[in-house]
């Protein structure tokens, strides 16, 4: 069921702060997110992009008290599943795992074998987005790692917005840094970042819709190859104008 519209007040302050917030810092932008949604802040971290992890890094030396959570699709490559491991032992955070109603044998059984060779938006819609509202449920913002540089797809996306597919506050301290700020910042602090970007994987989702990169093909090209899709659907979010139609 749809999130219900929320109220005029609430959006004219989301526009206050992205205002105010527009070329922070992304630690400025993670303290005023704390500050004002306390417990009912939740970061997502896929453990397979780098703008997550820095995040994470950024939440720990803050000292700040945010739930992080991630989508087990029960799809996801060891190394992914090793660096959650990992963040558990050097930060002392251990991520909260939101996983599918179906396990993959009775989406197999449901919807036919490989799911995501077939109806790959289906698949991301039960394995990813389902799980998804269940993590933002009762929340009153979520922080991504959503940065402009990624995809045409993400080119508006700003430090502070309302999400109008989830129906809450939504939280990208990273939204103007490139690729390479980022990884500036995970080289300098030392943070930990799935191993599979070494090895040719920039974008890194599940096990049987990415492939590593060739130079100088596009950073999300290893993602659903063989389909025009770019996106999960996460992040694609209807505007208000079409939430209200």
């Amino acid at each position: 069921m749809a999130p219900a519209s929320p109220a005029p007040a609430v959006l004219e302050e989301i526009e206050a702060a992205a205002a105010a917030l527009n070329g922070a810092a992304p630690e400025d932008v993670l303290r005023w997110a704390s500050e004002r949604y306390g417990e009912g802040l939740t970061l997502a971290c896929s453990f397979g992009g780098t703008s997550g992890m820095a995040l994470v890094d950024m939440v720990s030396k803050l000292g700040l008290d945010i739930e992080v959570f991630y989508l087990d699709t029960q799809f996801l490559f060891p190394e992914t599943y090793a660096l959650v491991g990992e963040v558990e032992r050097r930060y002392g955070i251990k991520p909260v795992a939101y996983r599918p109603s179906l396990s993959p044998e009775a989406q197999a059984e449901e919807f036919g074998e490989a799911l995501w060779s077939t109806a790959p938006d289906m698949c991301c819609t039960l394995r990813k987005v389902q799980p998804n509202y269940r993590a933002l449920a009762g929340k009153g913002a979520w922080v991504t790692g959503l940065r402009r540089d990624q995809s045409s797809d993400r080119r508006t996306v700003r430090a502070v917005e309302w999400d109008w597919k989830f129906g809450l506050g939504k939280i990208s301290p990273l939204a103007a840094w490139t690729e390479d700020q980022v990884f500036d910042y995970i080289q300098e602090h030392d943070v930990p970042y799935n191993a599979l970007h070494d090895q040719g994987y920039p974008s890194i989702g599940c096990t049987h819709c990415t492939r590593a990169v060739a130079p100088g093909e596009d950073p999300r090209a290893g993602r659903w190859a063989g389909f025009s899709k770019t996106e999960c659907g996460l992040h694609l979010s209807p505007s208000a104008s079409q939430w209200r139609s």
